[in-house]
């Protein structure tokens, strides 16, 4: 498969939903959650899991979900394919993010907010090229 020609279509199919690109990630550094009692995470997983059914609703989400936060588990593959450990042992990694298909990046920030409220640590928003 062309790869370079499917991105330069910009655009992809989802059960059976096409997304032109335009689309934007929100997403938070694992590092960026903080230490909290396990009543604290309790609380945010009913508003986090909100926050996306509304995102459903407007039909905005493609993907959202968190990862492993054990980043031992993660596996790298170098430059020639060769896979190693971790890539990131002991800097910053992603621990969870969400990708949303909306038409301003001011609806991209407002959802970024939602988010960040819900889970109740920081979220960035990034545009995809």
């Amino acid at each position: 498969m062309n790869w370079q020609k499917v991105v330069q279509w910009k655009r992809f199919f989802v059960n059976e939903r096409k997304y032109e690109l335009a689309k934007y990630i929100i997403y938070f550094n694992q590092q960026w959650v903080g230490d909290h009692p396990a009543e604290w995470y309790d609380t945010r997983g009913p508003l986090a899991r909100a926050v996306v059914a509304e995102m459903e609703e407007a039909k905005v989400v493609i993907f959202a979900g968190g990862l492993v936060e054990e980043i031992e588990e993660a596996v790298g593959f170098d430059e020639h394919g060769v896979k190693s450990g971790p890539i990131t042992t002991d800097g910053e990694f992603v621990g969870g993010l969400t990708i949303i298909d909306v038409a301003t990046d001011e609806e991209a920030n407002m959802w970024g907010a939602k988010i960040a409220v819900a889970c109740g640590w920081p979220q960035e928003v990034r545009k995809f090229k």
